[in-house]
């Protein structure tokens, strides 16, 4: 049998048992993704930047820790949060230049802070990676085309 996914109760309740058991295990670098990850789920964003700061702080060379961070941090209101997950997010592109998650959160961050340039590099690094019939290309060629209007 397939098990069902979480309702939003369940996943606040996975959150609190997830945030008791780390106060006891504060070195649990996956416990603190997986409530980041669940964080970002909930919408809750401070949950979520707190919990990736603390899987990062712990681990640096942790690819999804550092990824979760720059997310959680470039989805934040405040500005500030931005410019670091932003270069958050060059650290990662620069150490490797073939991930396509990487390079998709990086062109969107720079997108939003309209570094359209940077964008535009990102998003054609994405294309060449990706196979031909891949449905994303589109999307990135769309969103390509709106950066060289800026």
């Amino acid at each position: 049998p397939q098990a069902q996914p979480l309702n939003e109760e369940e996943m606040a309740r996975l959150a609190l048992g997830l945030r008791t058991r780390l106060q006891n295990d504060a070195g649990n670098v996956e416990g603190w993704l997986m409530l980041g990850r669940t964080g970002m789920v909930l919408g809750n964003a401070g949950t979520a930047t707190g919990a990736y700061a603390n899987a990062y702080r712990l681990d640096p060379k942790n690819r999804d820790a550092a990824l979760g961070y720059a997310e959680a941090l470039t989805r934040s209101s405040d500005p500030e949060d931005n410019r670091r997950g932003g270069e958050l997010l060059r650290q990662l592109v620069s150490r490797d230049h073939t991930d396509i998650r990487v390079l998709s959160l990086y062109a969107f961050s720079a997108f939003e802070q309209q570094r359209f340039g940077e964008a535009v590099a990102a998003w054609e690094m994405m294309l060449k990676l990706l196979p031909a019939g891949d449905a994303r290309r589109a999307v990135i060629e769309r969103s390509i085309r709106l950066a060289q209007e800026k």
